[in-house]
Protein backbone atom coordinates (compact mmCIF):
# COMPACT_ATOMS: atom_id res chain seq x y z
CA UNK A 1 0.00 0.00 0.00
CA UNK A 2 3.30 2.26 0.68
CA UNK A 3 4.35 2.52 -3.37
CA UNK A 4 3.71 5.73 -4.33
CA UNK A 5 7.23 7.20 -3.94
CA UNK A 6 9.33 4.34 -5.63
CA UNK A 7 6.81 3.64 -8.41
CA UNK A 8 5.57 6.46 -9.58
CA UNK A 9 6.69 6.07 -13.15
CA UNK A 10 4.17 2.84 -13.56
CA UNK A 11 1.68 6.35 -13.77
CA UNK A 12 3.72 7.91 -16.72
CA UNK A 13 2.96 5.81 -19.74
CA UNK A 14 -0.20 7.39 -21.37
CA UNK A 15 -3.43 5.42 -21.68
CA UNK A 16 -5.05 4.32 -25.13
CA UNK A 17 -6.67 8.61 -24.74
CA UNK A 18 -3.57 10.02 -24.82
CA UNK A 19 -3.57 10.77 -20.92
CA UNK A 20 -1.57 9.87 -17.69
CA UNK A 21 -3.26 7.11 -15.94
CA UNK A 22 -5.29 7.61 -12.85
CA UNK A 23 -4.69 4.15 -11.31
CA UNK A 24 -2.64 1.00 -12.57
CA UNK A 25 -2.86 -2.66 -11.82
CA UNK A 26 0.34 -3.97 -11.45
CA UNK A 27 1.78 -7.80 -10.22
CA UNK A 28 4.57 -6.41 -8.32
CA UNK A 29 2.16 -3.64 -6.37
CA UNK A 30 -0.50 -6.27 -6.02
CA UNK A 31 2.01 -9.25 -4.31
CA UNK A 32 2.65 -5.93 -1.95
CA UNK A 33 -0.50 -5.64 -1.22
CA UNK A 34 -1.29 -9.11 -0.33
CA UNK A 35 1.42 -8.74 1.74
CA UNK A 36 0.20 -6.32 3.72
CA UNK A 37 -3.56 -7.87 3.82
CA UNK A 38 -1.89 -10.50 5.30
CA UNK A 39 0.06 -8.52 7.87
CA UNK A 40 -2.37 -5.82 9.00
CA UNK A 41 -5.69 -7.55 7.61
CA UNK A 42 -5.64 -11.06 8.27
CA UNK A 43 -2.95 -11.49 11.15
CA UNK A 44 -5.07 -8.86 13.53
CA UNK A 45 -8.25 -11.87 13.31
CA UNK A 46 -6.09 -14.54 14.44
CA UNK A 47 -4.71 -12.47 16.97
CA UNK A 48 -8.22 -11.59 18.53
CA UNK A 49 -8.41 -15.45 18.87
CA UNK A 50 -5.45 -15.82 20.29
CA UNK A 51 -6.24 -12.91 22.84
CA UNK A 52 -9.34 -14.63 24.04
CA UNK A 53 -8.02 -17.87 23.78
CA UNK A 54 -5.53 -16.88 26.25
CA UNK A 55 -7.54 -14.97 29.16
CA UNK A 56 -7.82 -18.35 31.14
CA UNK A 57 -4.26 -18.88 31.06
CA UNK A 58 -2.57 -15.20 31.40
CA UNK A 59 -6.03 -13.45 32.54
CA UNK A 60 -7.70 -9.87 31.17
CA UNK A 61 -7.23 -6.78 33.37
CA UNK A 62 -7.36 -3.22 33.88
CA UNK A 63 -4.21 -2.78 32.02
CA UNK A 64 -5.28 -4.37 29.43
CA UNK A 65 -8.43 -2.79 28.98
CA UNK A 66 -6.67 0.47 29.01
CA UNK A 67 -4.00 -0.47 26.38
CA UNK A 68 -6.97 -1.26 24.48
CA UNK A 69 -9.18 1.87 24.71
CA UNK A 70 -6.71 3.82 24.52
CA UNK A 71 -5.05 2.47 21.51
CA UNK A 72 -8.51 2.74 19.58
CA UNK A 73 -8.90 6.25 20.49
CA UNK A 74 -5.45 7.44 19.25
CA UNK A 75 -5.69 5.20 15.89
CA UNK A 76 -9.81 6.02 15.52
CA UNK A 77 -9.05 9.09 15.76
CA UNK A 78 -6.00 9.07 13.46
CA UNK A 79 -7.93 7.76 10.65
CA UNK A 80 -11.40 9.83 10.93
CA UNK A 81 -10.05 12.99 12.15
CA UNK A 82 -6.60 12.70 10.65
CA UNK A 83 -6.53 10.63 7.46
CA UNK A 84 -10.06 11.58 6.25
CA UNK A 85 -11.88 14.56 7.53
CA UNK A 86 -8.53 16.87 7.75
CA UNK A 87 -6.14 15.25 4.80
CA UNK A 88 -8.56 13.54 2.03
CA UNK A 89 -11.45 16.41 2.56
CA UNK A 90 -9.66 19.59 4.10
CA UNK A 91 -12.34 20.60 6.42
CA UNK A 92 -10.75 22.30 8.70
CA UNK A 93 -7.18 23.71 9.05
CA UNK A 94 -4.45 23.48 11.45
CA UNK A 95 -0.43 23.19 11.86
CA UNK A 96 1.63 20.95 10.22
CA UNK A 97 2.56 19.62 13.41
CA UNK A 98 -0.89 18.82 14.16
CA UNK A 99 -1.12 16.90 10.54
CA UNK A 100 2.07 15.14 11.45
CA UNK A 101 0.66 13.81 14.50
CA UNK A 102 -2.60 12.90 12.97
CA UNK A 103 -1.14 11.24 10.04
CA UNK A 104 0.92 9.26 12.70
CA UNK A 105 -1.94 8.23 14.58
CA UNK A 106 -3.72 6.81 11.73
CA UNK A 107 -0.54 5.05 9.87
CA UNK A 108 -0.84 2.89 13.29
CA UNK A 109 -4.29 1.66 12.30
CA UNK A 110 -2.86 -0.63 10.05
CA UNK A 111 -4.84 0.86 7.27
CA UNK A 112 -2.53 2.05 4.72
CA UNK A 113 0.14 4.92 4.30
CA UNK A 114 -1.29 8.27 4.73
CA UNK A 115 -0.63 9.41 0.87
CA UNK A 116 -1.57 6.13 -0.33
CA UNK A 117 -5.49 6.54 1.70
CA UNK A 118 -5.86 10.06 0.89
CA UNK A 119 -5.77 9.12 -2.61
CA UNK A 120 -7.35 6.05 -2.59
CA UNK A 121 -10.31 7.66 -0.71
CA UNK A 122 -10.27 10.87 -2.84
CA UNK A 123 -10.60 7.95 -5.87
CA UNK A 124 -13.50 6.57 -4.04
CA UNK A 125 -15.44 10.02 -4.17
CA UNK A 126 -14.69 10.04 -7.61
CA UNK A 127 -15.68 7.02 -9.22
CA UNK A 128 -18.44 6.09 -6.00
CA UNK A 129 -20.24 2.50 -6.87
CA UNK A 130 -18.82 3.39 -10.37
CA UNK A 131 -15.89 1.34 -12.11
CA UNK A 132 -12.96 2.58 -10.69
CA UNK A 133 -14.24 2.36 -7.10
CA UNK A 134 -12.12 -0.47 -5.74
CA UNK A 135 -14.10 -1.32 -2.58
CA UNK A 136 -17.96 -0.68 -4.01
CA UNK A 137 -20.18 -3.41 -2.97
CA UNK A 138 -22.46 -2.80 -6.04
CA UNK A 139 -20.65 -3.82 -8.84
CA UNK A 140 -20.89 -7.87 -8.35
CA UNK A 141 -24.42 -9.05 -9.47
CA UNK A 142 -27.89 -8.51 -8.58
CA UNK A 143 -29.99 -10.60 -6.35
CA UNK A 144 -29.09 -12.06 -3.19
CA UNK A 145 -26.02 -14.11 -4.62
CA UNK A 146 -24.79 -10.37 -5.96
CA UNK A 147 -25.10 -8.32 -3.28
CA UNK A 148 -22.96 -11.22 -0.60
CA UNK A 149 -20.16 -10.77 -3.35
CA UNK A 150 -20.53 -7.38 -2.82
CA UNK A 151 -20.56 -7.51 0.92
CA UNK A 152 -17.24 -9.89 1.32
CA UNK A 153 -15.51 -7.73 -1.21
CA UNK A 154 -15.79 -4.43 -0.28
CA UNK A 155 -15.83 -5.52 3.93
CA UNK A 156 -12.70 -7.53 3.12
CA UNK A 157 -11.35 -9.26 -0.11
CA UNK A 158 -10.44 -5.75 -2.47
CA UNK A 159 -7.54 -5.04 0.07
CA UNK A 160 -5.96 -8.34 -1.12
CA UNK A 161 -5.27 -7.00 -5.03
CA UNK A 162 -6.60 -3.43 -6.49
CA UNK A 163 -6.31 -0.77 -8.81
CA UNK A 164 -3.47 1.77 -7.26
CA UNK A 165 -4.39 5.35 -7.50
CA UNK A 166 -1.88 7.61 -9.17
CA UNK A 167 -1.01 9.85 -5.63
CA UNK A 168 0.84 12.56 -7.85
CA UNK A 169 -2.99 13.00 -9.57
CA UNK A 170 -5.15 12.21 -6.38
CA UNK A 171 -2.98 13.70 -3.56
CA UNK A 172 -0.79 16.54 -4.56
CA UNK A 173 -1.25 18.85 -1.67
CA UNK A 174 0.00 15.55 0.24
CA UNK A 175 2.81 15.53 -1.31
CA UNK A 176 4.04 18.97 -0.80
CA UNK A 177 4.18 18.19 2.72
CA UNK A 178 8.09 16.88 4.09
CA UNK A 179 6.62 15.83 6.99
CA UNK A 180 3.92 13.41 5.55
CA UNK A 181 6.30 12.34 2.95
CA UNK A 182 8.47 10.74 5.44
CA UNK A 183 5.58 9.44 7.44
CA UNK A 184 4.33 7.88 4.67
CA UNK A 185 7.66 6.21 3.45
CA UNK A 186 7.81 5.40 7.70
CA UNK A 187 4.83 3.59 7.31
CA UNK A 188 5.83 0.63 8.22
CA UNK A 189 7.65 0.88 11.07
CA UNK A 190 5.16 3.03 12.20
CA UNK A 191 2.17 0.59 12.05
CA UNK A 192 4.38 -1.57 13.84
CA UNK A 193 5.22 0.76 16.92
CA UNK A 194 1.36 0.41 16.93
CA UNK A 195 2.13 -2.76 18.60
CA UNK A 196 5.28 -1.94 20.72
CA UNK A 197 3.45 1.33 22.48
CA UNK A 198 0.91 -0.75 23.64
CA UNK A 199 3.41 -3.88 24.52
CA UNK A 200 5.70 -1.67 26.73
CA UNK A 201 2.64 0.47 28.11
CA UNK A 202 1.10 -2.68 29.46
CA UNK A 203 4.54 -4.04 30.68
CA UNK A 204 5.21 -1.04 32.48
CA UNK A 205 1.41 -0.81 34.42
CA UNK A 206 1.75 -4.81 35.22
CA UNK A 207 5.23 -5.12 36.22
CA UNK A 208 5.37 -8.38 34.29
CA UNK A 209 6.97 -9.71 30.93
CA UNK A 210 3.47 -11.43 30.56
CA UNK A 211 2.42 -7.54 30.21
CA UNK A 212 4.40 -7.33 26.85
CA UNK A 213 2.36 -9.97 25.06
CA UNK A 214 -0.79 -9.05 26.56
CA UNK A 215 -0.36 -5.70 25.42
CA UNK A 216 0.74 -6.67 22.07
CA UNK A 217 -2.55 -8.85 21.50
CA UNK A 218 -4.88 -6.43 23.48
CA UNK A 219 -3.86 -3.17 22.69
CA UNK A 220 -2.12 -4.74 19.09
CA UNK A 221 -3.94 -7.11 17.49
CA UNK A 222 -7.40 -6.66 18.72
CA UNK A 223 -7.62 -2.74 19.07
CA UNK A 224 -6.73 -3.19 15.04
CA UNK A 225 -9.33 -5.72 14.41
CA UNK A 226 -12.21 -3.82 16.04
CA UNK A 227 -11.11 -0.69 14.57
CA UNK A 228 -10.93 -2.26 10.90
CA UNK A 229 -14.38 -4.17 11.22
CA UNK A 230 -15.69 -0.46 12.01
CA UNK A 231 -13.80 1.32 9.31
CA UNK A 232 -14.64 -1.31 6.46
CA UNK A 233 -18.53 -0.87 8.12
CA UNK A 234 -18.35 2.08 5.35
CA UNK A 235 -17.64 0.20 2.47
CA UNK A 236 -19.84 -2.65 2.99
CA UNK A 237 -22.89 -1.63 5.34
CA UNK A 238 -23.21 1.93 4.46
CA UNK A 239 -23.25 1.28 0.39
CA UNK A 240 -25.77 -1.36 0.65
CA UNK A 241 -28.34 -0.64 3.62
CA UNK A 242 -29.25 2.42 5.69
CA UNK A 243 -30.97 6.01 5.15
CA UNK A 244 -30.68 8.77 2.68
CA UNK A 245 -31.90 12.08 2.25
CA UNK A 246 -30.15 13.49 -0.52
CA UNK A 247 -29.90 12.76 -3.85
CA UNK A 248 -26.12 11.37 -4.49
CA UNK A 249 -25.02 9.68 -7.74
CA UNK A 250 -23.87 6.70 -5.22
CA UNK A 251 -25.07 4.45 -3.28
CA UNK A 252 -24.05 6.09 0.60
CA UNK A 253 -26.40 5.22 3.48
CA UNK A 254 -26.71 6.61 7.25
CA UNK A 255 -26.43 4.29 10.00
CA UNK A 256 -26.93 6.05 12.98
CA UNK A 257 -26.60 3.66 15.71
CA UNK A 258 -23.26 2.73 13.91
CA UNK A 259 -21.76 6.27 14.76
CA UNK A 260 -20.93 5.72 18.22
CA UNK A 261 -18.51 3.08 17.76
CA UNK A 262 -16.82 4.33 14.66
CA UNK A 263 -15.98 7.89 15.55
CA UNK A 264 -19.29 9.26 13.70
CA UNK A 265 -18.02 7.96 10.40
CA UNK A 266 -21.25 6.09 9.92
CA UNK A 267 -23.12 9.26 8.85
CA UNK A 268 -21.59 8.13 4.98
CA UNK A 269 -24.67 9.36 3.34
CA UNK A 270 -24.22 13.13 4.41
CA UNK A 271 -20.52 12.76 4.04
CA UNK A 272 -21.55 11.83 0.39
CA UNK A 273 -23.61 14.46 0.28
CA UNK A 274 -21.28 17.16 1.87
CA UNK A 275 -18.11 16.12 1.32
CA UNK A 276 -16.31 18.98 2.48
CA UNK A 277 -17.93 18.80 5.82
CA UNK A 278 -15.94 18.17 8.94
CA UNK A 279 -19.24 17.95 10.86
CA UNK A 280 -20.72 14.23 9.47
CA UNK A 281 -23.94 14.03 11.43
CA UNK A 282 -25.50 17.80 10.36
CA UNK A 283 -27.55 17.48 13.15
CA UNK A 284 -26.60 18.52 16.83
CA UNK A 285 -28.39 15.60 18.41
CA UNK A 286 -26.59 13.11 16.18
CA UNK A 287 -23.21 11.61 17.47
CA UNK A 288 -20.02 12.36 15.94
CA UNK A 289 -16.99 12.25 17.99
CA UNK A 290 -14.79 12.92 15.16
CA UNK A 291 -16.49 16.43 14.80
CA UNK A 292 -16.34 16.95 18.14
CA UNK A 293 -13.25 16.31 18.75
CA UNK A 294 -12.39 19.25 15.90
CA UNK A 295 -14.67 21.36 17.72
CA UNK A 296 -12.13 20.90 20.93
CA UNK A 297 -9.73 21.73 19.03
CA UNK A 298 -10.88 24.63 17.65
CA UNK A 299 -11.58 25.96 21.29
CA UNK A 300 -8.10 24.96 21.75
CA UNK A 301 -7.03 27.20 18.98
CA UNK A 302 -5.73 24.11 17.31
CA UNK A 303 -8.15 24.02 14.45
CA UNK A 304 -9.19 26.19 12.51
CA UNK A 305 -11.69 27.70 8.94
CA UNK A 306 -13.55 24.60 10.12
CA UNK A 307 -16.02 23.33 7.30
CA UNK A 308 -19.99 22.73 7.89
CA UNK A 309 -22.63 23.76 5.74
CA UNK A 310 -25.37 26.15 6.77
CA UNK A 311 -28.60 24.39 8.03
CA UNK A 312 -30.55 26.64 4.75
CA UNK A 313 -28.20 24.94 2.85
CA UNK A 314 -28.85 21.37 3.91
CA UNK A 315 -32.61 22.27 4.09
CA UNK A 316 -33.13 23.73 0.70
CA UNK A 317 -30.59 19.88 -1.04
CA UNK A 318 -32.87 18.26 1.57
CA UNK A 319 -36.43 19.96 0.08
CA UNK A 320 -34.90 19.28 -3.74
CA UNK A 321 -34.39 15.64 -2.94
CA UNK A 322 -37.62 15.19 -1.59
CA UNK A 323 -39.18 16.99 -4.67
CA UNK A 324 -37.62 15.18 -7.51
CA UNK A 325 -38.73 11.71 -5.50
CA UNK A 326 -42.24 13.20 -5.62
CA UNK A 327 -42.56 13.89 -8.99
CA UNK A 328 -40.79 10.38 -9.49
Amino acid sequence: MNFEHEYQSLFTAPDPAGTKRKAIDSPYLHRRQRRHFLLFDVAPFFGTLTAFASIPVIGFGWAEAGVLLVMWLITGFGISVGYHRLLAHRSFKTSEAVKAAFAVAGSMAGQGGVISWVAMHRRHHECADKEGDVHSPQLHGAGFAGRFRGFVHAHFTWMAAHAYPNVAHYAPDVLQSKRLVWISRNYYPIAFAGFIVPAMACAAITQSLTGLLTGVLWGGMVRMFVLEQGIWSLNSFCHLWGRRDFSTRDHSRNIGWLAPFIFGESWHHNHHAFPGSAFFALRWYRIDPGYWLIVLMKLAGLARDVKVPRRDQIDIRMTRTTARHDRI
